[in-house]
């Protein structure tokens, strides 16, 4: 399993991308989608709803279980991913593309963020 170097991520085992305009993609990673197991529902916010780092801002529901979703930073929503919306088997099967779960215009600074070095490490443990 690898963590794309150019994200960062949550130990609530979300990434996120580097802001552009100040809007950063955020999906789950594939550790965390195999512990799910096969995602059958995904709930997301609002566009237009603000979320607060460490909150949950959604759910993911498995075969096994339901999970909150978190969010990795402070701000706006600004997308969802409707693809995943009508089909999430994406969250397993491209975790780091085609599963994304929203955009978000980031407000404040982010913390508690991971290097992909750092969420292996704290994945192994």
């Amino acid at each position: 399993m690898s963590n794309p170097q150019q994200l960062r991520y949550t130990e609530e085992h979300e990434w996120l991308t580097a802001a552009e305009d100040g809007v950063s993609t955020v999906g789950i990673t594939e550790h965390a989608a195999n512990a799910l197991g096969d995602v059958v529902f995904v709930q997301l916010p609002e566009v237009g709803a603000t979320i607060t780092a460490g909150e949950s801002c959604g759910e993911l529901e498995s075969t096994k279980s339901v999970s909150d979703l978190y969010a990795p930073v402070n701000g706006e929503i600004v997308e969802i991913n409707e693809d995943v919306l009508a089909d999430s088997s994406l969250v397993n099967s491209e975790p780091f593309e085609g599963g994304w779960l929203f955009k978000v215009k980031i407000s404040g600074e982010p913390n508690k963020l991971l290097s992909a070095d750092e969420y292996a490490a704290f994945i192994q443990v």
